[in-house]
């Protein structure tokens, strides 16, 4: 007989087709388990697949007794009390890294977009406003890569990747992060002395309690008129009001997002303002993001039940 793996968020069924494969899915289709599934099930589950902002704590964890692991299909695990999973001797694992070059990529499509105003010379064309020769602010010539200061906050797998892209746009590199490594860009001590310095600011830091609303009124404005910030990390990094406030009155230049604090719903504040560039959240949706992130819970969920130690565990758990 299979394992059994309970799905506790809303995932695609063309996802979980390789799970289903190894183990018994029992899904939950993203609604409260108590509401599928008999509480006797429910207890005999000792696994949970979920994604990583998928609040889950320990309220929730104690409605299955027998739960040893969580594991989240992606990188991130924000949405897990850690602590609450540590205090009843729950693993906990993800995808690190699995879907970084894919995030990267998104973060520098999003910059370009955003500093070259692609949807603005777009919808330029599409109007018939260029062939009618009619003048436009927003086509005014703006600054490019070479030479721009890219501020990168957080040097993990992600930041290492948008890095070395910005590198290859000849742009200076400089970034904050908890750890000085060894790096061929400057090091700030402080994300306020990065936002000083740099005229793109690319969030790539891991969400938690200490970086709620990190980047708030006072970093935006230390980004100056001409700069921009571009986020693929998680919304509650940003305090959103005072991003719209700062692109509103022209504190700053633009914004590229492909995160936001109560996804899927972006404020209407947000996407009525023509100086913003979205995305919905799709930075590590590529094909081979999903099969390294896939190979990831596999491996997580196999060696959990074979009695093993999770060969992607969330080290902080």
């Amino acid at each position: 007989m299979a394992d059994k793996v309970l799905i506790y968020s809303r995932f695609p069924r063309t996802m979980m087709a390789r799970f289903a494969e190894r183990f018994e899915l029992l899904d939950t289709a993203g609604k409260p388990a108590r509401e599928v599934f008999p509480a006797e099930e429910l207890g005999g589950i000792r696994a949970i697949l979920t994604g990583g902002g998928q609040p889950l704590g320990a309220e929730a964890m104690d409605q299955f007794p027998k739960l040893g692991a969580i594991i989240c299909y992606g990188t991130g695990y924000d949405g897990v009390d850690l602590k609450a999973a540590t205090a009843r001797n729950i693993a906990v694992g993800h995808s690190p890294g699995a879907n970084a070059a894919s995030v990267a990529d998104i973060a520098m499509t999003l910059m370009l977009a955003t500093t070259r105003r692609i949807l603005v010379a777009d919808q330029y064309v599409r109007s018939g406003d260029w062939a009618a020769s009619k003048p436009s602010p927003m086509m005014r010539p703006q600054a490019g890569l070479p030479g721009r200061r890219v501020g990168v906050y957080g040097m993990g797998e992600i930041g290492r990747k948008i890095a070395v892209r910005c590198a290859a746009f000849e742009s200076e590199i400089g970034y904050f992060s908890r750890t000085k490594y060894d790096l061929p860009y400057q090091y700030f001590p402080t994300l306020e002395a990065l936002a000083d310095w740099c005229s793109v600011l690319m969030i790539a830091v891991r969400a938690g309690a200490d970086t709620q609303h990190v980047v708030n009124a006072d970093i935006l404005g230390r980004l100056g008129a001409d700069g921009y910030v571009v986020n693929i990390s998680r919304g509650s990094v940003i305090d959103e009001q005072a991003l719209v406030a700062a692109l509103t009155d022209k504190t700053i230049a633009g914004a590229g997002l492909d995160v936001f604090e109560q996804e899927p719903h972006a404020p209407d504040a947000l996407t009525a303002l023509p100086n913003v560039v979205f995305a919905p959240h799709i930075g590590g949706h590529t094909l081979e993001s999903h099969v390294a992130m896939q190979d990831c819970v596999l491996a997580n969920l196999a060696a959990f039940f074979q009695g093993k130690p999770l060969p992607y565990a969330v080290k902080s758990a």
